[in-house]
């Protein structure tokens, strides 16, 4: 794998000084839209963007001293980008929020105001692409997604900045992806895509992924349910199976559990002696800050932040002490003061 001299300064740009990417997310969109009116209990509609911009600023400003880097979105997120802490790089996201659902398979869009360019004017230092995938769906559907990663491949190639992707695993015939069952299949969702996405032709740089497994459901793991779709020894070997099939960087996304799990997750990573090059956390960090904000405004939620959500992002950085640096990975020769 080849790294052009832009690619490889961003990416030292996104990471820390060991070279691992220990960065939070802060892109989420309907998500975070429904959350906040949950939490009020008002309508979404009196939800308005000036709140997520808010929201977002206040998690930017408190948290990007204790990361490497800062996922946003260019609808709400710009000015959470200018508030962000002067040692964070910059991803910005290229999808809509959320997917079609009007058609089978989850299809993606860009939003319709956005290129790669313009990402890199507002300069940021990676485009990040969100896809949901599973190897499990219909070919055609899949054919879809290949080709619309290749495109965005190809622009990021061509602007010479680094193309973070995302793949989200989900059941093609709605089951639930908390559940049990969802459970069991997810390894094979997980490593299909780790491989799929590792072929040259989608240009990809670092591999947003899912871990491969739930802790929930792992036989005496810290946050374990009581069922049980695998055992310890067998969740490691999920692990180990997943970063080999990856020839690209990789890092883990925390797919909107709790702090607990999520770190239970990561140890289990180190555990299992992955290669990993560290992670993109969003929700893990600061979703327990959203009824604060909802019901007690912002400078409650820059309170809570500032104690709940530093120990949580704490918590994330000291798992990562067995990550490996992205450029080890990349197969590139170590960036001088990476």
């Amino acid at each position: 794998m080849s790294l052009s001299e832009g690619k490889i300064r961003h990416l030292k740009a996104l990471s820390n000084k060991e070279g691992i990417i220990a960065a939070a997310a802060m892109d989420q969109r309907g998500s975070l839209h429904k959350a906040i009116a949950s939490a009020k209990g008002v309508p979404a509609d009196q939800v308005t963007p000036d709140m997520l911009t808010e929201f977002k600023v206040v998690v930017t400003k408190v948290l990007t001293p204790h990361a490497s880097a800062i996922l946003l979105d260019p609808e709400y997120g710009i000015p959470a980008a200018k508030a962000r802490s002067s040692n964070a790089g910059l991803l910005l996201a290229y999808e809509e929020s959320g997917y079609d659902n009007t058609k089978p398979g989850r299809l993606p869009d860009l939003l319709p105001h956005v290129s790669g360019k313009r990402i890199a004017d507002w300069g940021a230092n990676a485009v990040k692409i969100l896809l949901y995938y599973t190897p499990f769906d219909e070919p055609q559907i899949n054919d879809i997604k290949h080709a619309f990663i290749e495109r965005i491949g190809a622009e990021c190639r061509d602007l010479q900045i680094p193309f973070f992707c995302e793949f989200v695993g989900y059941d093609p015939k709605g089951g639930d992806e908390k559940g049990l069952e969802f459970a069991k299949i997810k390894p094979q969702v997980v490593i299909g895509s780790m491989q799929e996405f590792s072929k040259p032709q989608y240009k990809i740089d670092v591999l947003k992924v899912e871990v491969p497994i739930n802790a929930n459901y792992v036989e005496g793991s810290s946050v374990y349910k009581g069922q049980k779709a695998y055992t310890r020894q067998e969740a490691l070997g999920h692990f180990r199976r997943a970063a080999e099939v990856a020839t690209k960087p990789f890092i883990y996304l925390s797919a909107g559990v709790g702090n607990a799990q999520f770190v239970e997750s990561l140890n289990m990573a180190a555990e299992a002696g992955t290669d990993y090059s560290g992670v993109l956390c969003g929700r893990a960090t600061w979703k327990d800050g959203i009824p604060i904000y909802a019901k007690q405004g912002a400078k409650a939620l820059e309170d809570w932040l500032k104690v709940e959500g530093v120990k949580n992002i704490e918590a994330v950085n000291a798992a990562l002490k067995t990550a490996k640096p992205w450029y080890v990975k990349a197969g590139v020769p170590q960036p001088v003061h990476a």
